[in-house]
């Protein structure tokens, strides 16, 4: 359960931000802002996750199974940018007397029960630099999820998503399938007319879709590396 960040309960606070399993990294995707797609599509297949409620959310995948990030190496995270939603953690956005305010996870295996890790709070009380840092992407992150529902309500209202399933051959003849995932529907999105796609022009939208688009490259580097750790 998420406690709400203080200097008093939490004077002690350390947080580990090395990256590796050990430390919850474990994970096949992270939830992502359309704000990130340029610096995700270098690295990610960007793709679109049913959320239960009729709609959609943007996800940066990481690999082809539950429990696989293939971007785990020895050394840390083997890509140049982590999504916000990573970089936060284990910090969340709660409210609190009807604010904004910046929660902590305790049961985060990033809290640090020693001497490693950042410091929360320096030691008259105030925050670090990391925490400010923290902060920062906390409400990059909020301002961004915003402007993602906008977008994805659009590609619905269009039925610029479709579903799609990826088969992988392992090298022992198994095969693996990824499913349950979304991505751009490239016919409909050139079938558009001239006022549509100004229409998405005008929101900023084409960009993202694009970039999307591109990122889907990034499947065939992650197959490599999900077959890498098969053999």
């Amino acid at each position: 359960m998420p406690q709400l960040l203080n200097n008093i309960q939490h004077k002690d606070l350390r947080v580990i931000t090395r990256r590796g399993a050990q430390w919850g990294d474990d994970f096949m995707s992270a939830p992502v802002t359309v704000d990130e797609f340029r610096k995700l599509q270098v690295h990610y297949p960007i793709v679109f996750q049913p959320d239960g409620e009729g709609g959609f959310a943007p996800a940066a995948l990481f690999g082809l199974q539950e429990g696989e990030n293939l971007f785990l190496n020895e050394q840390g995270w083997d890509a140049d940018y982590l999504p916000l939603s990573v970089q936060r953690l284990p910090f969340s956005i709660g409210v609190a007397d009807d604010e904004l305010r910046m929660m902590v996870d305790m049961d985060s295996k990033r809290i640090s029960h020693g001497a490693e890790g950042e410091a929360a709070f320096l030691p008259h009380g105030g925050p670090s630099d990391f925490t400010e840092n923290a902060n920062a992407v906390l409400r990059t992150l909020h301002e961004g999820l915003q402007a993602t529902t906008d977008f994805v309500q659009t590609l619905m209202k269009y039925e610029l998503l479709e579903s799609f399933v990826l088969d992988v051959e392992r090298p022992d003849g198994s095969r693996g399938q990824l499913v349950g995932f979304y991505i751009i529907h490239e016919e409909r999105l050139a079938a558009l007319d001239a006022a549509t796609v100004g229409l998405l022009h005008q929101a900023d939208y084409l960009q993202p879709i694009y970039m999307a688009i591109a990122s889907l490259s990034n499947f065939t580097a992650l197959i490599k590396r999900h077959l890498a750790r098969q053999a």
